[in-house]
């Protein structure tokens, strides 16, 4: 009987010997099908104008060069960041480089640039008042409440002589820093993505030029102020290919980066968006 036993104890050990092996074989199969997606690039990014150009002008540059380019859009400028650094995409395309280090600062993320590809301009559209010599006393104007774009903002004021700033060009500038507000106007701060929504119950909105796409305006018609091609503003506030950390010369990264500056996203920003977006490559 226990010789028995020892000759079934000897025959379950080889059966599972062979499961462990079969067990091993399957795993390296799902390795394989891991590999082939390493060719697949998935990118976080604002509907307007950044998805656009990825699945229009990108896509098929990609595609040429063996990849797969996937999409995830956003309408918040938060979600699109923590996918990056959590590693559920590869890489986001939504901001600029002062929003970014403030993200980083304040969420204790480590995401990095690695390439300039467009500029916004920030602008100054009408709610319930079509102009600004018609805003009265007391006037609502809705701005984005993050850090970066609430400055840009006050600035944009600023130059459109509503307000006046401590320092001039300050790129962290709040209400407090307002010294002279002759029209007393009053500032509703928002999220970036909420602004638009509220349009038609405040005086003027200060938009990002994505927001102001999607809430139907046309930057080069509608915008009561814009900041200019050629000033300070372009320069610090292009939007950018953003990666985590350590990702910044994968093969990924570079191929992003080289279609991102090639000729035909060149070509089909200038076309299709009539100076609301403005190539910085």
């Amino acid at each position: 009987m226990v010789k028995r036993n020892a000759i079934v104890s000897a025959a379950l050990a080889v059966t599972t010997i062979a499961a462990l092996a079969l067990s091993g074989c399957g795993s390296s199969s799902s390795g394989s099908s891991s590999s082939s997606d390493d060719k697949t690039i998935t990118v976080a990014a604002s509907p307007t104008p950044h998805a656009e150009i990825l699945n229009n002008a990108v896509k098929p540059i990609l595609e040429k060069d063996g990849y797969k380019l996937e999409v995830k859009e956003f309408t918040d400028y938060v979600q699109p960041n923590t996918a990056t650094e959590e590693g559920e995409v590869d890489a986001n395309y939504f901001q600029h480089k002062p929003y970014l280090d403030d993200f980083n600062k304040e969420k204790g993320t480590h995401l990095v640039s690695v390439e300039a590809v467009h500029f916004e301009p920030f602008g100054l559209y009408p709610g319930k008042t079509k102009s600004l010599d018609a805003l009265q006393d007391g006037a609502t104007v809705a701005v984005p409440n993050d850090a970066t774009n609430e400055a840009r903002a006050l600035l944009l004021l600023q130059d459109a002589g509503l307000i006046k700033l401590k320092d001039a060009n300050d790129i962290a500038a709040t209400p407090k820093d307002i010294t002279e507000n002759p029209k007393n106007l009053q500032f509703k701060e928002l999220e970036a993505a909420v602004v638009p929504t509220v349009i038609n119950d405040v005086d003027i909105a200060a938009l990002n030029g994505n927001y102001a796409i999607q809430a139907k305006f046309d930057p080069s018609k509608d915008a009561l102020a814009s900041e200019k091609a050629d000033g300070l503003a372009a320069k610090t506030y292009a939007n950018i290919l953003v990666v985590k950390e350590g990702n910044e010369n994968t093969a990924k990264t570079k191929e992003l980066k080289k279609a991102l500056n090639s000729d035909e996203v060149r070509d089909y920003i200038n076309k299709n968006y009539k100076g609301a977006v403005l190539p910085v490559f």
